[in-house]
């Protein structure tokens, strides 16, 4: 007989008592985490542009293409508003303007990402696209655009009218309001080094020429890259969003 902790004496050697394992009943199972609202919602790519005769609004659409192509991203067409009275419009033979919201300053602080579509006059954005970055000065005076994600493409009429100049001055937008440049590169590939035929776009984006007389549309070559360069800038948009 041993004696016990307490001074007892027991009648044998001490047993262990365990209690028999519990399996939890379907019930007790912890379910699976759900996604939260704020994960569920897909990253957003604005493509906002000013287009008179189609051409940017073209480019705007095969961009948007891309952005919906990669898993998660969703692009969003926005047009600035218009500057020119109709009647000036009516003389420069301009169509009627697509069914595509005007966007609001304000609104660009919804975007995870931005891709501006220029229309180019002598080498710069247009007045209209300008006319609306003028607008967007209470965003930085808040700081509400740092560090988003920013991209350009445009149309010019010429080979030599500011396929890189409008995008290179526009920049200035983009740095005073501390978003991040988002060029393609060289990431097209081989049809960047296409001299078979006559395409735009440069390292700084996607590109189209209208012809002096507007009269040429975006070619497939074109198009082509429009698509690339949403799809490309989609997914950096979404890596810096942690998406």
């Amino acid at each position: 007989m041993g004696k016990g902790a307490g001074g007892c004496f027991s009648s044998g050697p001490a047993v262990e008592s365990r209690a028999p394992a519990r399996v939890p009943t379907p019930q007790q199972t912890k379910p699976a985490a759900r996604p939260t609202a704020a994960s569920a919602m897909p990253t957003k790519v604005y493509i906002v542009f000013y287009s008179t005769w189609g051409h940017v609004h073209s480019m705007a659409k095969a961009v948007k293409e891309g952005v919906d192509s990669v898993e998660g991203c969703e692009g969003v067409l926005y047009q600035v508003a218009e500057t020119l009275p109709a009647e000036v419009l009516a003389k420069m033979h301009a169509p009627p303007k697509p069914d595509v919201p005007v966007i609001t300053a304000d609104e660009l602080k919804n975007a995870d990402g931005v891709l501006f579509g220029l229309s180019t006059r002598f080498g710069q954005a247009a007045a209209q696209m300008k006319s609306f970055m003028d607008s967007t000065g209470g965003l930085w005076q808040a700081g509400a655009l740092a560090g988003k994600p920013a991209g350009v493409f445009f149309s010019t009429g010429t080979q030599g009218g500011g396929q890189e100049t409008a995008a290179f001055t526009f920049l200035t937008h983009l740095a005073h309001h501390g978003m991040i440049f988002v060029p393609t590169g060289y990431t097209f590939g081989g049809d960047m080094f296409n001299m078979q035929e006559v395409h735009g776009g440069s390292p700084y984006g996607a590109g189209c020429f209208a012809g002096p007389d507007g009269s040429r549309q975006p070619s497939a070559t074109e198009l082509k890259y429009a698509k690339h360069q949403g799809a490309y800038m989609a997914g950096k948009v979404k890596l810096l969003a942690g998406k």
